[in-house]
């Protein structure tokens, strides 16, 4: 679902965490204004052939399906508009909504499924192909992929050997993005651990500021934050046994990220709105909310992804000076680094099809949004001055340099019964214990009882 930053310093601290430690990606969205709209994504004037050659499609339509709304979807109808501009063909953007799989599932029953459809889970991407909605991607596309991917990602999009999906989008959901005058006001630093987080929050709370921003309408939101406390704590061999369903939740790892997680979740006074309010908030507000208001906006920190830049650029704070970042605090040993993706998957076979595809899987694609801000691309061939600034590039710089080191994030390699559909499974499990954190044992046997329902399933 969503970027980013700043001055040196805060270039630097950012970059240090996509390297540092365990690159882990998920799913779920850019920001700075195209200075450069009239060039394509090849560097050449529109209408140029860019890197890769794409057929004439004049009088094919496409529809495409994802579940991007405002900016991010605003900036992706860019990319479509380039395919359009190189092909001739007619390309019509349909919103869908969380899960996907079931909205995908009804457009299907009613015999109208869209042409491709960009999926926010692994699982999801198992589940099309399962239901034999996916169709495999041509030679043109897999020889981009080959040509432009790690081993890694391109893996992520194949079942049982094939290749599917078409990683497009990549994200880092390791960041706790601030309010600098409100830091400044109250004397506050950027912690590096969850102990400096929390004493962080106290000195906030004390300057007369709610500390933090939670987007607990959306449920992925308490995913993300629930995996970057339990990798750090836990560490990546326990992270992968659960993500695998190989360890129960109710192990003691889980009882242990779930406590520590009450710690902020537990405090009403440093949660904006309390547990009610913030159960209300949807992803957007939580991050526009931080840095609106002037002196006393409704939180000094929000967590989430990269692609928070997106709704930082409808306020008029300025990344780098009024909205900042750090690195998700170290729980343990190392900070944790998650993240996430977005893949491309054919469900109606055409010629037009397969080169939207292709076209997604080149670095041309990629670097129309690089662009734009609030972005960040798996693709290796898209050049990292294609990012709008220093924190994006560095980030863009360390996601390619980790090569095939990297996990995915935990709730999207799930049955999206479990990791991904709001008011079921863990989402609601997180919901429920972020207005009742004091429910460690009944959260973790609810989580228990869910996934072991969706994995048989």
């Amino acid at each position: 679902m969503r970027s980013n930053l700043r001055t040196p310093r805060a270039a630097q601290a950012a970059a240090a965490a996509v390297i540092a430690g365990t690159l882990i990606l998920t799913a779920c969205g850019g920001g700075d204004k195209d200075k450069d709209k009239d060039k394509d994504s090849g560097g050449k004037e529109s209408g140029g052939s860019g890197s890769v050659s794409l057929p004439k499609l004049d009088g094919a339509s496409l529809e495409v399906a994802a579940v991007w709304t405002g900016s991010e979807q605003a900036n992706f109808k860019k990319v479509l508009a380039e395919f359009e501009k190189r092909t001739g063909a007619k390309v019509t953007f349909v919103p869908a909504q969380d899960p996907i799989i079931n909205f995908l599932g009804s457009k299907i029953a009613g015999g109208a499924p869209p042409d491709v459809a960009l999926l926010p889970q692994v699982g999801a991407i198992k589940q099309a192909v399962e239901k034999k909605w996916a169709k495999p991607v041509g030679s043109e596309a897999q020889a981009q992929l080959a040509k432009n991917y790690s081993q890694g990602w391109q893996d992520l999009g194949k079942v049982d050997g094939k290749q599917y999906g078409v990683y497009y989008k990549a994200a880092n959901k390791s960041l706790v993005w601030y309010n600098n005058k409100v830091f400044e006001n109250a004397g506050a630093g950027e912690p590096k651990t969850w102990k400096d987080f929390l004493a962080t929050a106290r000195t906030v709370y004390d300057s007369g500021v709610t500390p933090v921003s939670v987007g607990g309408a959306d449920g992925w939101t308490l995913t993300d934050w629930f995996e970057n406390v339990y990798l750090s704590q836990a560490g990546p061999e326990k992270y992968d046994q659960l993500a695998q369903h190989k360890i129960k939740w109710t192990d003691p790892s889980v009882k242990d990220a779930l406590t520590t997680l009450a710690e902020l979740w537990g405090n009403k006074d440093y949660i904006a709105g309390g547990p009610d309010g913030a159960l209300q908030t949807e992803f957007p507000a939580s991050v526009t909310q931080t840095f609106t208001g002037g002196d006393q906006p409704k939180a000094g920190m929000v967590f989430e992804g990269d692609f928070a830049q997106v709704n930082i650029a409808e306020t008029k704070a300025k990344v780098g000076t009024d909205a900042k970042v750090f690195p998700f605090p170290a729980v343990g040993d190392k900070a944790p680094v998650v993240s996430g993706g977005d893949a491309a998957v054919i469900l109606k076979d055409s010629k037009a099809a397969q080169a939207l595809a292709t076209f997604l899987a080149s670095p041309d694609a990629a670097t129309v949004q690089a662009k734009l801000g609030g972005y960040l691309s798996p693709n290796k061939g898209v050049a990292p001055s294609a990012y709008p600034n220093a924190v994006q590039q560095k980030m863009a710089e360390a996601l390619i340099a980790a090569g095939d080191d990297f996990r995915f994030d935990m709730s999207d390699q799930a049955p999206q019964a479990f990791g991904g559909t709001p008011g079921k499974g863990e989402w609601k499990a997180l919901q429920d214990f972020l207005k009742n954190p004091k429910n460690v044992a009944g959260t973790q046997a609810k989580l228990e009882a869910d996934a072991t329902a969706a994995y048989k399933g």
